[in-house]
C-alpha cells in the first residue's frame, strides 16, 4: 500500500489496473483523456491499450476481448457515447463474459463539450447500470465494484465521473497488490449472434435482471443514509460532496442520502431514506434524474413526501453545482439563515481573453489563406469539433457552421443542396477524418456534390493534448505502426481533385484553394503542417520599427496572440512567437524579419 497524490482520471486508471483488466481502448476528449494515458503510462507490461479511431470502434475491440473472458475498460467523454451508442445498445442485449465498465466522463457547464448531456439517462435508455463516484478516491474503488457487478449479471456496466471528480487530485492509498486474470478465451455460443428472436428474449431478461440489481445496489456500501429529521436531503455524483460542506457550513441537521448507483435506482434504500419525512431536496446536475425517480415513488407507494428540486426551481436546471449553490437551496430548505456573499468589487478592469488559436497555429494560415482566396465569392464555411473551431472568432470569422464530430462533411452538401450557387468549404482536421469524416466524403462522392474539402492535417489529436492517430504512425502502445494517408484514402473512394500544400506558404496556399474551388465535385486541399506542441520554432520573426507605418494590418487581419501594439508600432513577443512567418507575408511594407 502506499500514497499517491492522484487526479480522478488517474485514480481510475490505477482502481481498473488493480482489478485486472487486460485490455482498455478508447478515444481523447476532455475531460476523460488521461484515464487511458495514466494506464498507458503505468502498464505492468500485460495490458493492451490503444487508442481506437472513434468511439464506436473502441467499444467494440473491448466487447470482443470481453466475450472472450478479459476484463476491458473503455473510455470517452459523455458526447462520445453518442458515436459509441450503437454497439452500446446492441451489446446491452447480447452480455457480455469478461468484466466491462464504459467510463463516461460528464462535462457539466459544459466546460469543453459541444453539450451537456447526462449518461445516467444514457443507462436508462440502454438498460446498463451506472455507478456514479463523488471523488477520486471513490472512484478508484468504485471501479473495481463495476467489473464485479458487470462479470455478476454479464452486462457491460458505465461508470460516470463528471469534470470535477475527473480533474481534482487528492491523496489515495493505491493499493499495490493486482487482481490476476486468465481470460477463458472465446466459446463459440449462438448467444453472440443478435437476432430479433433472441432480443425479445434478452429484453425480458434484461428488466427482470434490473429488478434484482436494484435490490442489490440497495445494499451497496457506497450507497449511504445518514442523519435524521423530517426533512431530507438526497444527492448524487459530486453532488453529495457540496451537499455535505453546505450542511457542515450552515451547521445544519437533516436526513441525507447519498446515491452512488443511480440506475437501476435502489428503490429499497430510497424507501427507506424517504420513511418519516416531509420534505425532501434533491441535489444533483444536469437532468433532474433522481428526482424524477422519487416523484416516481411517491406515486407508486402513494407517499405524501414533498419533492423538491431542479423541477420546482430550487437548483439551477443547467451547469455545475457547487457549494454555494448548495448551500443557497438548503439554507433555504431547511430555513437556516444563510446570506449570499456579495461579490468583491474588483476596481481593475482585467482584458477579455477569450481563447484562441495558438500563436504558430497551422490552422491560422489555413483560414486566412482561404479567406483571401475566397473573397469576394458567395461561399459558406462548415467547421467541425477540435481547436479550429476557434476559427470562428474574428478577425478570422471562417467558421459558419459547427454541429459534432465529422458534421462539416455532410452538413456542407446539405448547403450545396439548397445554394448550388454558393462555394461549400468543409473543415476537418486529421484525427477528425478518420474518426467520421470518411463516411461523409465517400457520400459527396457517390452523389457528385460540389463541396471543397480542407483537412487541416497537424500531424495530431491536438486539441485533447497531442494524442496519436492512424495518420501519425504511432500507436498508445508506442508501437511504429504504418501511417494512414489521408490523400490515398480520398484517392481510393473517388476524390479526382487532390492538392497538397504548407498553408505557411501563403502564395501557394491561395493557388491550390482557388484551384479546388472552381473544380466540379468533390475536391479537396490537405494543408499539411505540424501543430506546435509536436514541432520545433522555427527561427524568431520580429519588426522592423523603422519600417512599420503603425497599419496594424498583420494584427487586425490574424488575430496571432503574439502580435500587439506598443507606441503605435506592432511588436511580436518573442516568448510567443513560433516563426511561422505569415505575419511578414501579410505585412505590405515588409516591415517583419528574422530576429537579429
Amino acid at each position: 500500500m502506499s500514497q499517491e497524490l492522484l487526479m480522478g482520471n488517474q485514480a481510475i486508471a490505477l482502481g481498473a489496473i488493480r482489478a485486472g483488466v487486460g485490455v482498455i481502448t478508447g478515444y481523447p476528449g476532455t475531460p476523460s483523456t488521461e484515464i487511458l494515458e495514466t494506464a498507458a503510462k503505468r502498464n505492468p507490461g500485460d495490458i493492451y491499450v490503444e487508442w481506437s479511431v472513434n468511439e464506436k470502434s473502441a467499444l467494440e475491440v473491448a466487447a470482443g476481448a470481453s466475450i472472450a473472458g478479459a476484463r476491458t475498460m473503455v473510455t470517452m467523454k459523455q458526447v462520445g457515447l453518442n458515436v459509441a451508442s450503437d454497439p452500446v445498445m446492441s451489446l446491452s442485449y447480447i452480455g457480455i463474459k469478461g468484466g466491462m465498465v464504459v467510463v463516461v466522463a460528464d462535462d457539466p457547464g459544459p466546460i469543453s463539450s459541444q453539450t451537456e448531456q447526462d449518461t445516467r439517462q444514457f443507462g436508462v435508455f440502454s438498460k446498463i447500470p451506472v455507478f456514479d463516484p463523488s471523488s477520486p478516491e471513490e472512484a478508484y474503488r468504485m471501479i473495481g465494484d463495476a467489473f464485479d457487478y458487470s462479470e455478476k449479471y454479464n452486462t457491460p456496466v458505465i461508470l460516470r465521473p463528471t469534470t470535477r471528480v475527473c480533474h481534482v487530485s487528492t491523496f489515495i492509498n493505491v493499493d499495490d497488490t493486482r487482481r490476476k486474470i486468465q481470460p477463458e478465451g472465446f466459446v463459440k455460443d449462438s448467444k453472440w449472434v443478435i437476432f430479433p428472436r433472441l432480443s425479445y428474449q434478452s429484453h425480458l431478461d434484461i428488466e427482470k435482471r434490473n429488478v434484482i440489481i436494484a435490490d442489490d445496489f440497495s445494499a451497496y456500501p457506497f450507497n449511504k443514509i445518514s442523519g435524521s429529521g423530517k426533512k431530507g436531503i438526497i444527492a448524487g455524483g459530486v453532488s453529495c460532496a457540496y451537499a455535505k460542506e453546505a450542511l457542515a457550513l450552515l451547521k445544519g441537521s437533516c436526513k441525507l442520502m447519498k446515491v452512488a448507483t443511480p440506475y437501476p435506482f435502489p428503490e429499497k434504500q430510497a424507501l427507506a431514506f424517504m420513511e418519516g419525512l416531509d420534505e425532501i431536496l434533491v441535489i444533483e446536475e444536469l437532468s433532474p434524474y433522481i428526482e424524477k425517480e422519487l416523484i416516481y415513488l411517491c406515486g407508486k407507494y402513494r407517499l405524501s413526501v414533498k419533492i423538491r428540486g431542479k423541477m420546482t426551481g430550487e437548483l439551477p436546471a443547467a451547469g455545475e453545482n457547487s457549494v454555494e449553490i448548495a448551500m443557497e437551496a438548503m439554507g433555504k430548505f431547511l430555513n437556516i439563515d444563510y446570506t449570499k456573499p456579495e461579490k468583491a468589487e474588483i476596481s481593475i478592469q482585467l482584458p477579455a481573453r477569450p481563447p484562441v488559436l495558438c500563436a504558430g497555429c497551422p490552422h491560422r494560415a489555413s483560414f486566412y489563406a482561404v479567406k483571401k482566396a475566397m473573397k469576394g465569392k458567395k461561399a459558406v464555411f462548415s467547421g467541425d469539433i477540435g481547436c479550429y473551431t476557434l476559427g470562428n472568432a474574428k478577425p478570422l470569422e471562417m467558421v459558419d457552421t459547427c454541429l459534432c464530430m465529422g458534421a462539416d462533411v455532410t452538413m456542407a452538401q446539405g448547403l450545396h443542396r439548397v445554394e448550388p450557387d454558393s462555394v461549400n468549404f468543409a473543415f476537418i482536421g486529421d484525427s477528425t477524418f478518420f474518426h467520421t469524416g470518411i463516411p461523409g466524403v465517400i457520400n459527396a462522392v457517390y452523389n457528385e456534390t460540389d463541396i471543397v474539402l480542407v483537412v487541416l492535417d497537424n500531424s495530431t489529436t491536438a486539441m485533447t493534448g497531442s494524442q496519436p492517430h492512424p495518420g501519425t504512425g504511432k500507436t498508445m502502445m508506442g508501437n511504429i505502426s504504418e501511417k494512414v494517408s489521408i490523400y490515398n484514402i480520398l484517392s481510393a473512394i473517388g476524390v479526382k481533385h487532390i492538392a497538397r500544400a504548407n498553408p505557411f506558404n501563403l502564395t501557394e496556399a491561395k493557388r491550390v484553394i482557388t484551384e479546388a474551388a472552381s473544380f466540379k465535385g468533390v475536391s479537396a486541399v490537405i494543408f499539411e503542417a505540424p501543430c506546435i506542441q509536436v514541432s520545433k520554432p522555427a527561427p524568431l520573426l520580429e519588426v522592423d520599427i523603422e519600417k512599420c507605418t503603425g497599419c496594424k494590418l498583420c494584427i487586425k487581419e490574424l488575430g496571432c496572440p503574439a502580435m500587439s501594439m506598443e507606441n503605435g508600432k506592432a511588436v511580436i513577443s518573442p516568448s510567443m512567437c513560433y516563426g511561422c512567418s505569415i505575419c511578414a507575408q501579410v505585412c505590405p511594407f515588409d516591415a517583419i524579419g528574422g530576429a537579429k
